[in-house]
């Protein structure tokens, strides 16, 4: 299976479809999630990523399942991770 080119950061797709309408305040939100304003917002900055407590929690304000926000966040990080070249490294033989 392909990665997604340069997939969003979990925190971006969250920032545009809930958001960004003006429906509802990051403090509210982060109010109704149990956490602290500071924390969602580096979320929504891509500053943090999606924990697995945070996919819990996502999902259960938005619906959906955790699995969808966890899958989002390692797309993002392997996205980033092979952007910036592979390390040396010296694949492993076991003995015969």
């Amino acid at each position: 299976m392909r990665r997604m080119f340069n997939p969003p950061h979990p925190g971006e797709v969250l920032k545009d479809g809930v958001f960004e309408s003006g429906e509802i305040t990051v403090t509210e939100a982060a109010r109704q999630l149990g956490m602290s304003r500071v924390q969602l917002s580096r979320l929504l900055n891509g500053r943090a990523g999606v924990s697995a407590d945070m996919a819990i929690r996502l999902a259960m304000w938005l619906g959906g399942s955790p699995e969808s926000w966890l899958r989002m966040q390692a797309d993002y990080d392997l996205w980033q991770s092979a952007r910036r070249g592979r390390p040396a490294v010296k694949r492993f033989r076991r003995a015969a």
